[in-house]
């Protein structure tokens, strides 16, 4: 019987082996593209195999339910200040902000501090470039709604220029 058993999985593993295999390395690739740009998933085809990464898979789903009971009630108080305030500064990408130009060196702006327009805000991190983030108009830092090192999301207000 252990013969038996041996010959049909020599034929699947035949099988196995014209099938397209999971590439290990490209799964791990961008799972740590996840992790360094702050998606929660990421889907790519190559040469016909299809490769699907995302994080929190469960938990996005119970979270995404859970707040939909709850946002009938501050939807409508949150709407009219729910628009972006006067002089907000939104992200332009997704990706990970940080309020200095290395880590150890002093931030680029804080709250009271005047900029001019064009002067570097933060500094985002999409896909292992650094994008400068430039103020679109002079004035003083009002409000900063980031934290360094953490994930941005495009349109996110990082702060705010009156």
């Amino acid at each position: 019987m252990s013969s038996k058993g041996d010959k049909p999985s020599s034929k699947s593993d035949t099988k196995a082996e014209t099938k397209p295999g999971i590439d290990a390395a490209a799964v791990r690739e961008l799972a740590q593209l996840l992790k360094d740009t702050g998606l929660t998933e990421i889907e790519i085809e190559h040469n016909g195999a299809r490769i699907r990464v995302s994080r929190g898979g469960g938990v996005a789903a119970a979270a995404a339910a859970a707040p939909a009971p709850a946002a009938p009630t501050p939807a409508p108080a949150a709407a009219p200040s729910a628009g972006p305030a006067a002089g907000a500064v939104p992200s332009p990408m997704v990706g990970t902000v940080y309020l200095s130009p290395e880590p150890g060196k002093p931030t680029f702006i804080a709250v009271g501090k005047s900029v001019k327009e064009g002067d570097t805000l933060f500094i985002i991190e999409a896909m292992k470039t650094m994008n400068a983030i430039t103020a679109p108009k002079g004035g003083t830092v009002t409000e900063i709604h980031v934290a360094d090192g953490s994930p941005v999301e495009f349109g996110q207000t990082l702060c705010v220029i009156t």
